[in-house]
């Protein structure tokens, strides 16, 4: 597929695939999407080998109101299936965006959409303790209303507005990595979507869905161990990880050790739902593998980081 042949897991936060405080349409967010896969694109056309990860907690979110909306007039969706149907609309947005923006670059590189799940453990303690951010964004007043109401986790968002939060365990294996593996070589794959449908299995060797959101800096972590990627990309909303956020002496660091990591995180310095997760997913590849790198950074920085 390229000259460079160098590998790259792309990760994309939910977030930075729409506008707004989480309320956008499905139309709006078809919007942002067309400008990320122009740089995405614009990767690829570098010569890189690529698979695309993409967060859905604020589109999960809303699909689970929706759904307990409704529930008068049809049965409610479990939490897994609402978490399959983010993957489809969102994979398929970035899928039509992403093959027009290389057909425009006269690079006909196929793309493909794969529903992806993700083996947890059910005794994982993160489903006693609800940590993910999902849906929109509230006021503390609205959030604690809700969560009164219908019995939500809620909690204040890095300084953004409050939110529900959901159970978030770890995850342990990609059920159908050997179809990305296949896939690699001459296909763009978007997989993994909202960190993998979270499965759990059952002694019989049968998968069964849980309610829950996997992160997807951690999913995306695991896809570039098992394809040995070069490049661990993490995009998000700033362009670089930073200490003392959003306060008077914020300092944007242009590197990081695995030693300076472990000491900001002690110090508390990245918000846990947030840049936490990122930065631990980073450590954890760059562990796996010494010689390789991985990369936090804004989507318009994407290129000059690599």
């Amino acid at each position: 597929m390229s000259e460079n042949r160098e590998k790259i897991v792309i990760a994309l936060g939910g977030n930075a695939l729409q506008e707004g405080n989480g309320n956008a349409t499905a139309e709006a967010q078809l919007e942002v999407v067309k400008k990320t896969c122009e740089r995405i694109a614009e990767i690829s056309g570098r010569g890189y080998e690529i698979a695309v990860v993409h967060g859905n907690g604020p589109q999960v979110g809303r699909i689970v109101m929706a759904s307990e909306a409704a529930k008068d007039v049809t049965p409610a969706m479990p939490f897994d299936v609402c978490g399959a149907m983010s993957q489809g609309y969102i994979g398929y947005h970035i899928q039509q965006c992403l093959l027009y923006a290389l057909n425009k670059d006269n690079r006909h590189v196929p793309v493909v959409t794969v529903a992806t799940q993700m083996i947890v453990d059910e005794n994982d303690p993160a489903f006693q303790n609800p940590s993910k951010p999902i849906g929109p964004f509230y006021t503390e007043e609205e959030a604690k209303a809700l969560a009164e109401e219908k019995g939500w986790s809620v909690i204040e968002d890095a300084g953004r507005g409050w939110r529900r939060v959901v159970a978030s365990p770890k995850p342990l294996r990609i059920v159908e990595i050997e179809a990305v593996k296949q896939l690699w070589d001459k296909t763009i794959v978007i997989t993994c979507g909202g960190g993998g449908i979270p499965v759990v299995e059952k002694l019989d060797g049968h998968l069964e869905g849980v309610a829950a959101v996997i992160d997807k800096d951690f999913a995306a972590e695991l896809l570039a161990e098992q394809v040995e990627a070069d490049v661990l990309m993490i995009l998000t909303q700033v362009e670089k990880v930073s200490i003392n956020y959003k306060k008077p002496d914020q300092q944007d660091l242009d590197h990081m050790t695995l030693l300076d990591a472990v000491k900001y995180m002690e110090q508390g310095q990245f918000a846990k739902g947030s840049m936490l997760p990122k930065v631990e997913a980073a450590m954890k590849f760059v562990r796996m593998f010494p010689n390789k790198k991985a990369i936090i950074t804004s989507l318009d920085k994407a290129i000059d980081a690599l």
